[in-house]
């Protein structure tokens, strides 16, 4: 099952139905208004999303109508918690790197997490600002799970089933302001501003077998100005798995349905398969030639990323953004 969220007018927006092509929805009323409320009743409201879904894919579904992606909101226009991991270790290595710091020596034990801004998430046609072009403004693919009530002390062999749905993201990063931040010893805070999401939020089944062992097995493609930059593999180069996240951030409290799980970005130790972010193409054109040659993003550059079945099916949608002075 796939679904979206419309741009009403209100703040949480109004949840549709969208068919597999993604070319096609049908309003989620009177089933229920958000995907919040869904999430928040869902052993209710699934059963009854999905036999809509059903409906629209047979073309009974009332009300229908093409899908417009420059009318959506975020899935979740505003979200309870936004954690984000860093499960990829070559991402963390490379990154490093490049503001000469050291990984720490938990790297293979202990998951990497962080606390993000989750009162205002970015549609995925909404622009990413540049703020001070100084600051290094780059993009982070990944992919993201948003969770169910989900208590304290969830084990990794439990994780699974509170799992609703996953979604691509882009956890945009103002690099050259993240050294000072961590210096203080106290996290991200203002070098991590608004985090954009992919038009649709979909169902672990909607992958069949590329969704396992808690891991999405496919390829996740970044665009920059209508050029491939990087088209990693999500599963195999995961080392934290959701389900060992999930298991990571429940060890002393619970999370609440409409919490979303960020993977980190995508990241594979072949350079052959391109990068997720900016960070890491800088980093790997230092040790090659000695400095780094592309810069950050600036006024202008044109952000696409999604994620593909081997069909060809666009899954999530797109997420395409471009960079505007604020």
């Amino acid at each position: 099952m796939k679904l979206a969220t419309r741009n009403d007018g209100s703040r949480d927006g109004a949840l549709c139905v969208v068919k597999r092509s993604g070319d096609a929805y049908c309003p989620a009323d009177p089933i229920v208004r958000s995907l919040q409320a869904a999430l928040d009743d869902w052993s209710r409201v699934e059963p009854e999303l999905r036999a809509l879904s059903v409906k629209l894919e047979a073309g009974s579904a009332p009300n229908q109508a093409p899908l417009d992606p420059t009318a959506l909101l975020a899935p979740l226009p505003r979200a309870y918690e936004w954690v984000d991991g860093s499960a990829y270790i070559n991402h963390i290595v490379l990154v490093r790197k490049a503001r000469g710091a050291v990984p720490p020596p938990t790297l293979q034990t202990d998951p990497l997490v962080y606390q993000g801004g989750s009162s205002v998430m970015l549609g995925p046609r909404e622009p990413i600002v540049l703020g001070d072009p100084k600051w290094g403004l780059d993009f982070e693919s990944e992919v993201a799970v948003v969770l169910g009530d989900t208590p304290r002390g969830t084990s990794a062999e439990r994780a699974g089933s509170y799992v609703r749905l996953l979604m691509v993201a882009n956890d945009v990063t103002y690099r050259n302001l993240v050294p000072a931040e961590l210096d203080k010893g106290f996290g991200f805070f203002s070098s991590k501003p608004a985090t954009g999401f992919s038009p649709l939020a979909i169902t672990p089944d909607e992958l069949g077998p590329a969704w396992r062992d808690g891991r999405v097995h496919l390829r996740l493609s970044t665009y920059l100005n209508d050029r491939l930059v990087g088209d990693p593999e999500a599963g195999p180069a995961m080392h934290f798995s959701f389900f060992d996240l999930i298991a990571h951030i429940t060890r002393t409290r619970a999370f609440c349905a409409g919490t979303i799980l960020g993977s980190g970005t995508v990241s594979n130790e072949d350079s052959e398969r391109g990068v997720s972010c900016l960070a890491e193409r800088r980093v790997r054109e230092q040790l090659e030639f000695g400095e780094m040659r592309t810069p950050f993003l600036v006024e202008g550059d044109r952000v696409r990323i999604e994620m593909r079945a081997p069909d060809g099916t666009n899954l999530f949608g797109s997420i395409e953004q471009e960079v505007r002075r604020s």
